[in-house]
């Protein structure tokens, strides 16, 4: 099996396509499990986020899963295929890993850098391992691209010297010391909001969220205050600066609700305010075709190139790792075969020499296992490391052919001490 990653981003599509493409919820579980149950597909799962709609998984078939896959996001978002195919992007075995350790590690966000993405990954992998869509696989390279994004943000600090959707928008907002704010919404995102009207001296943050008590919370953190849902409207007009991100899929602000002046920034996908808000008097909105737009978070500086450094250097430990993994079975073939022609030969030799006593036996069976363990020492590390080089597999191969071993059999495939 093969990973394969298909989808389509900031990169390769506008913003209105990706807001009819994004699935979220219910819709996002059907189609993870549509995926899943192709004949084509053995593991999935779908990373959907403001910035991008991805499906990875492992295929035994490229063209037919390609195929397949490119008409279930065509189905489930109701956009014909054939529109979204130019906007699509393909990556395969190696090229895969890659562009997932990238994503993981902000080099593919709209904003540079940002950290958000790799709590969305998670989320992602999570939400796969609840609905059983995953398996060894992905699992194991998923983990390992998160631990890359850790290490990323960790050892370069990439995160702290890239910007991050929130304060890309902000920084077309103007000064915003002694401002009044309205955050709407209480995720990873709207925390981030919050947290960041705060540091810049936003004194009146009033946040507002469908579970009251989450919001509530949330605003504590920023010694701001928490209202109910219902009251979005009447907080509008004393907010100069209002930022949202429900999720809620339609459109929670529209023209009749303000008359202006705010700054208004729309971080959700689908929007969350309707962009004729852009028509009423006094009234900026910010959303992310704008962020998009101005290339703030484009701006690349010495932790980016780090970073891509750090995942050349993990995509070649990763993928020498799992080269190195491939010639296991026949490793393990070997020496199961080996130890089974120790064994019959030691009962041989009982049947012939009936009365050799215990120590003997048992000094004698030491003596041929050892001289066994010799012989196969050697060409077993040299298979591993041969196999770390290009067309590793052919080494693998000729043990097989010159053993004759069967690497499939159920004794090949157990754990054993290599």
């Amino acid at each position: 099996m093969s990973v394969l990653a298909i989808g389509l981003s900031h990169r390769t599509a506008p913003v209105a396509l990706l807001e009819r493409v994004s699935v979220t919820g219910d819709a996002l579980v059907k189609l993870l499990h549509d995926v899943r149950q192709d004949p084509c597909v053995a593991e999935a799962m779908v990373v959907s986020t403001c910035n991008r709609v991805e499906v990875y998984v492992t295929v035994d078939r490229f063209h037919a899963a390609v195929t397949s896959i490119s008409n279930l996001l065509g189905v489930h978002s109701g956009v014909p295929v054939d529109e979204l195919t130019p906007h699509f992007y393909v990556h395969y075995e190696e090229r895969a890993v890659e562009h997932l350790f990238s994503v993981v590690c902000g080099l593919d966000s709209m904003v540079v850098g940002e950290g958000q993405i790799l709590g969305q990954v998670r989320q992602a992998l999570k939400l796969a391992q609840r609905q059983g869509t995953v398996g060894a696989t992905l699992n194991e390279l998923v983990q390992q691209a998160l631990r890359v994004g850790k290490r990323a943000q960790t050892d370069t600090g990439i995160d702290k010297h890239g910007a991050s959707l929130v304060t890309a928008g902000l920084a077309l907002a103007g000064d915003l010391a002694g401002r009044r704010a309205l955050v709407i919404g209480a995720g990873s995102m709207s925390s981030l909001a919050a947290a960041t009207l705060s540091r810049a001296g936003v004194t009146d943050i009033v946040v507002a969220n469908r579970t009251y008590e989450r919001g509530a919370r949330l605003a504590a953190s920023v010694g701001g205050r928490a209202v109910e849902f219902s009251r979005v409207g009447d907080e509008l007009a004393a907010a100069d600066i209002v930022i949202t991100c429900t999720g809620a899929g339609r459109h929670i602000i529209t023209p009749d609700m303000l008359a202006g002046p705010a700054f208004l920034l729309d971080l959700a996908l689908p929007h969350d305010i309707d962009p004729a808000m852009r028509a009423v008097p006094g009234v900026t909105l910010v959303d992310l075709e704008t962020i998009q737009e101005s290339g703030i978070g484009s701006r690349e500086g010495d932790a980016v190139q780090s970073v891509r450094a750090l995942v050349a250097a993990e995509l070649r430990a990763y993928l020498d790792a799992e080269r190195a993994a491939r010639v296991t079975p026949t490793v393990v073939a070997l020496r199961s075969k080996a130890a089974s022609v120790v064994e019959s030969e030691l009962g041989r030799l009982l049947m012939r020499v009936p009365d050799l006593d215990e120590r003997a036996r048992d000094e004698v069976a030491m003596t041929v296992q050892r001289v066994v363990d010799k012989l196969l020492h050697e060409p077993t590390v040299r298979v591993k490391q041969l196999a770390t080089c290009p067309g590793g597999d052919h080494y693998a191969e000729a043990l097989r052919e010159l053993f004759n071993l069967d690497p499939k059999m159920p004794e090949a495939v157990r754990e054993v001490e290599l």
